[in-house]
C-alpha cells in the first residue's frame, strides 16, 4: 500500500490517486494557456503593486521582469516539462523526445504528451509523486505573477498533519484522505470528500486510524 504522491491519500496500488491524476492532467492542459498569459506580464511592474515590494519606483526598471522572463524562456516552463517527459520515455524504454524549435510550442508538446501518459504515470511510475508536486509548484510559480493569491488569504497554507479520514464514502470504501490542522479552525474539514469532524469527534477519529505498516 502505497500513499498518493500529491495529498498522501492511502491507495491499494499505484503512486497517484484518481483526483490528484485528474488535477495534474488539467494542470498540464492549462501549461500552454498559463506560458502565453505570462507575456502580458513581461513589462516591469505588469500586474505587481508597490505595497508589496513587487515594483521599486525609485530604482531604473530592467528591460523586462526576470521571474517572467525565467518562466517564459527554454529553461522555464518548457525546460521543466521537457526533463520529466524526457525521463518518463526513458522509463518506458521509448527513445528521445524530439523538441521543437519554438519555446511556447514546445511547451504546449510537452505537456500534452505528458497528459496522455497520465494513466501510466500514476499506476506505474514511482516518479509520479514528485512530478505532480513540481507540475503544482509549477503552475503555482505562474499563478503567483498572473492571478496573485490576496496576501491576507490564508486558507491554502499546508496545516499540520493529524491523520487520515476514515469517513465511509458511498462506494463502501473508506476515504483516507490526509486531514489537516489549521490555525483558528476548530473543526477539521476533510479536503478531499468534505467530512467534518467536531472536538467531539477527535478521540474516535484517533481510535479508527489505521495501522501503521509492519
Amino acid at each position: 500500500m502505497n500513499d498518493c504522491g500529491l495529498c498522501e491519500r492511502q491507495l491499494e496500488h499505484g503512486y497517484l490517486c484518481g483526483g490528484c491524476t485528474r488535477a495534474t492532467t488539467q494542470r498540464l492542459d492549462r501549461m500552454p494557456k498559463l506560458w502565453t498569459a505570462l507575456a502580458a506580464f513581461l513589462a516591469p511592474g505588469a500586474g505587481g503593486s508597490p505595497q508589496y515590494g513587487r515594483t521599486r519606483p525609485a530604482e531604473a526598471p530592467l528591460p523586462a521582469r526576470e521571474d517572467v522572463l525565467s518562466l517564459r524562456a527554454a529553461g522555464g516552463i518548457a525546460g521543466v516539462l521537457e526533463d520529466w517527459r524526457a525521463a518518463m520515455q526513458a522509463d518506458r524504454g521509448w527513445g528521445v523526445p524530439v523538441v521543437p524549435a519554438d519555446v511556447g510550442r514546445r511547451v504546449a508538446v510537452a505537456a500534452r504528451a505528458l497528459a496522455i501518459n497520465m494513466d501510466w504515470i500514476a499506476a506505474e511510475w514511482p516518479e509520479a509523486g514528485r512530478f505532480a508536486l513540481e507540475v503544482r509548484a509549477l503552475e503555482g510559480d505562474v499563478l503567483s505573477i498572473v492571478d496573485p493569491e490576496d496576501p491576507d488569504d490564508r486558507r491554502h497554507r499546508r496545516g499540520t498533519r493529524i491523520g487520515h479520514c476514515v469517513a465511509e464514502l458511498p462506494e463502501g470504501d473508506v476515504c483516507g484522505a490526509v486531514l489537516r490542522s489549521y490555525p483558528g479552525e476548530a473543526t477539521l474539514t476533510c479536503r478531499w470528500c468534505a467530512t467534518e469532524y467536531q472536538p467531539k469527534d477527535y478521540l474516535l477519529l484517533k481510535q479508527l486510524q489505521p495501522a501503521a505498516p509492519a
